[in-house]
């Protein structure tokens, strides 16, 4: 977030200086932007992959803190609930064979976590929601106790002014109220990052938004929230309603949420993402730096703009802008719809999709937008949390009318030769984009995504069993499969 963050009140003075903190360096990034030479450099990928701690029992484990005291790996950390840690992968060049080299790292990084798990009792489950988390695991007790959660829900407690409702329709249709943001760490998730040139922003960032949309619904692993049958990716609607500041009263108007897709296509680069951070959010972490980035910007230097990369931190799209001080100073496309699991050859499967769409439609994106109204991609981007590759998303189209109804699972399909011509122009080795590439086409074809799997298993093992010993055995399952490497279009089904 770009800055320690050590204590969790803060005075009504310190909001207005970091708010006019800010501002300033919304300019020094505008200034920053123009500087000759800014943000060049060869394209490079990283990614962030969220974790369940679960116990013998395939219950949440809340030990992030003595897990991380038994592991010296430092690209570990705690996330907000105690059951989830977040690993941090390191960057590689994109060019060659990116995904290989990730897998490669998850597969150490977690085989390293699980045993640090192990002493605690414990073991790690990839999973975009865990299928047997309880109402009781999703309380303020079990969020980390460090200063920048205590004081992140304390804020958005403060706007909000009443408790959070979390409503989302499916199967079983959910309606709950809590009084804290701990419901946010129910889901996980699987983070990519793109570096992109700053002078081609605007395009690949609105090539990314398209792309998340098939991306998404063919890699749900959410379908499950506290024994709710729901969306095939429900972190989507959770997310959104778990951590929402805007007050309950009526209005003449609704507020922007904090999480959302966005509310219009780029037009002016990364910058004007970060202005819309700074005009459209109050800030909630008003940690002041001792840096001047003026004076740094004018001495030829790359300021570190800590407080607005904090803000910016706080306003959870689902593709976010990233500004890197490092090497130079840089610009990133966060990728943040993705969910964890469920193995990693899926993860990397769906992020070499992902990535091979947005760098193969950004030098048409341009032609697109005026045949996509950003109101139906958003809306295509929800239906496709909800209804995974059965839904049918307005997708442009050459010729009028535009955009038109079309079955997301073909649009996975056709866009795949688009995705290998991507990669292959930014340099990734043939036969790696196949391999990856393959995996996913796979996923479509089968429609076994890893929301469907587990659908399909809870309704066996739910003829059987009790809810909760159905999910418990579900997940024993899932973790049985997940454990082999196979890709989950080739899990064999539950049978009861």
């Amino acid at each position: 977030m770009g800055l320690l963050i050590t204590r969790d009140d803060f005075s009504e003075d310190e909001f207005v200086r970091f708010s006019e903190r800010l501002r300033d360096e919304l300019d020094v990034l505008d200034a920053l932007v123009s500087r000759p030479g800014f943000g060049e450099g060869p394209a490079t990928v990283g990614a962030e992959l969220e974790l369940f701690l679960v116990d013998p029992a395939g219950l949440p484990l809340p030990a992030n803190r003595e897990v991380l005291a038994r592991t010296v790996d430092p690209r570990f950390t705690v996330e907000l609930d105690r059951f989830n840690l977040e690993f941090n992968a390191r960057p590689c060049p994109l060019a060659g064979r990116p995904f290989s080299a990730l897998v490669a790292e998850f597969e150490g990084a977690l085989a390293e976590i699980n045993r640090a798990a192990r002493d605690q009792g414990g073991r790690i489950v990839p999973i975009g929601i865990l299928p047997t988390l309880r109402r009781e695991d999703l309380t303020a007790a079990e969020m980390t106790d460090v200063p920048r959660y205590r004081a992140l829900g304390k804020r958005i407690r403060r706007l909000r002014g009443g408790p959070f409702h979390v409503r989302i329709h499916g199967d079983d249709p959910l309606a709950l109220d809590t009084d804290d943001v701990a419901m946010e760490g129910a889901g996980t998730s699987f983070q990519v990052h793109l570096r992109v040139p700053p002078g081609s922003f605007s395009r690949y960032y609105n090539a990314a938004q398209i792309a998340t949309i098939p991306a998404l619904a063919a890699s749900g692993n959410s379908p499950i929230l506290i024994g709710h049958r729901l969306w095939d990716e429900t972190r989507i609607a959770l997310f959104r309603q778990a951590v929402d500041d805007r007050l309950d009263a009526p209005a003449a108007f609704h507020p922007p949420s904090r999480v959302s897709f966005g509310y219009g296509w780029v037009r002016e680069g990364a910058a004007e993402l970060f202005a819309e951070s700074v005009r459209l959010y109050a800030p909630l972490l008003p940690v002041l730096g001792g840096e001047d980035a003026r004076k740094t910007l004018q001495s030829g230097g790359v300021p570190e703009l800590a407080e607005l990369r904090l803000h910016h931190g706080t306003v959870w799209r689902w593709n976010r802008a990233v500004y890197d001080p490092a090497g130079g100073g840089h610009f990133r496309i966060e990728f943040r719809a993705l969910p964890a699991g469920p193995t990693v050859i899926d993860m990397l499967a769906s992020a070499a999709f992902l990535l091979g769409v947005t760098i193969g439609l950004a030098p048409e994106v341009d032609h697109l937008l005026p045949a996509y109204p950003f109101e139906l991609a958003r809306h295509a981007f929800y239906r496709a949390a909800q209804h995974g590759l059965d839904a049918i998303v307005p997708y442009p189209s050459d010729e009028p009318p535009s955009p038109r109804a079309t079955p997301i699972a073909a649009l996975c399909e056709r866009l795949v030769p688009l995705a290998r011509s991507g990669l292959l122009g930014a340099g990734v080795v043939e036969d790696e984009a196949d391999r990856f590439l393959g995996v996913f086409l796979e996923r479509v074809r089968s429609r076994q995504t890893g929301a469907r799997w587990q659908r399909a298993a809870l309704e066996a093992l739910g003829a059987r069993f009790s809810k909760e010993e159905a999910l418990r055995r579900m997940l024993a399952h899932y973790e049985e499969r997940a454990a082999s490497g196979e890709p989950v279009h080739a899990w064999a089904k539950v049978l009861g």
